[in-house]
């Protein structure tokens, strides 16, 4: 069953089309991730999903209901975390947790969340960091355990400690029921903790695909310097791109499994090696560019 719709959306402002006609279904349990360059529409997307802006044309459906038509009711079991957080900033951190759960009811996780995240409550949000400020929005967004969890780069400022805190509690919510909506930069995030990705660019999602599928598009680039002249044409495979090459030194961008490049380079003495995995960006580059 969807629980997440989009149908045919579209939102323009003016002649700038930041959505395009996305139609999408999720199902309820997933985590789902929603991937794109900068600018390619998907902080618009959620805010349609939030009622934050009305859509030009189509719908957005969240648990069979029409955002549109019922925002409040169906806001009162959604968990959200924005890409840039606003707080109260006089008030502390407890006031803050009192006046949600006025407004949503008692929680049976705000206690282990407060632990699990090392956050002192009697602060006020103009004394933490960068990082506490957004771990006290994760607890914010999580401590009702919602029944759908929408979040705009969620771990933006989180150090790497706190961002396993934070995968751990969301596979928790979701194996309790919630369902997960994910806008990343994050490889990592979207390799281990989503179950789809869908990718957008420049208003229209180009591609939905299972994240086995993603794996296999995942690049890497290679800088080798060598002991000895190589043959450059050991190194022609059809996903693999020679970018730069000297008698001693070759830097490789390669698409897919990194092992065959391995196995080639056990032919030749090797002085250095650096592999590094190419961000996002660079994958949406390669195989969405058009």
């Amino acid at each position: 069953m969807a629980i997440i719709e989009f149908q045919n959306t579209k939102k323009y402002f003016g002649n700038v089309e930041a959505v395009n006609g996305i139609s999408l279904k999720i199902e309820k349990g997933e985590i789902f991730g929603f991937l794109g360059p900068n600018g390619a529409g998907k902080t618009t997307t959620i805010s349609l999903m939030l009622d934050f802006l009305k859509p030009t044309a189509g719908e957005v459906i969240l648990n069979g209901l029409k955002v549109s038509e019922n925002s409040t009711e169906l806001k009162r079991n959604i968990g959200y975390i924005p890409a840039d957080v606003h707080f109260y900033e006089n008030m502390t951190i407890q006031k803050h947790f009192e006046l949600i759960t006025t407004l949503k009811g008692k929680t049976k996780y705000l206690t282990d969340l407060i632990d699990d995240f090392d956050l002192n409550p009697k602060k006020k949000p103009k004394e933490l960091s960068t990082g506490n400020r957004q771990k006290f929005a994760i607890i914010l967004a999580l401590m009702h355990g919602p029944e759908i969890l929408i979040m705009d780069e969620p771990t933006r400022g989180l150090d790497p400690l706190y961002q396993n805190v934070f995968y751990k509690w969301l596979k928790k919510l979701n194996r309790e029921g919630s369902t997960v909506f994910m806008s990343s930069h994050n490889l990592f995030e979207v390799e281990n903790i989503c179950n789809r990705v869908a990718v957008i660019k420049k208003g229209k999602v180009v591609a939905l695909e299972d994240v086995k599928t993603l794996r296999n598009k995942r690049m890497h680039l290679v800088e080798i310097e060598f002991l000895e002249k190589f043959n450059s044409s050991d190194f022609k495979e059809s996903k693999w791109e020679i970018i730069e090459k000297m008698d001693y030194h070759l830097k490789l961008k390669v698409a897919g499994d990194i092992n065959l490049l391995l196995k080639t380079l056990t032919k030749y003495q090797v002085k250095d090696l650096l592999i590094e995995r190419a961000g996002l960006e660079e994958i949406f580059l390669e195989y969405y560019q058009d």
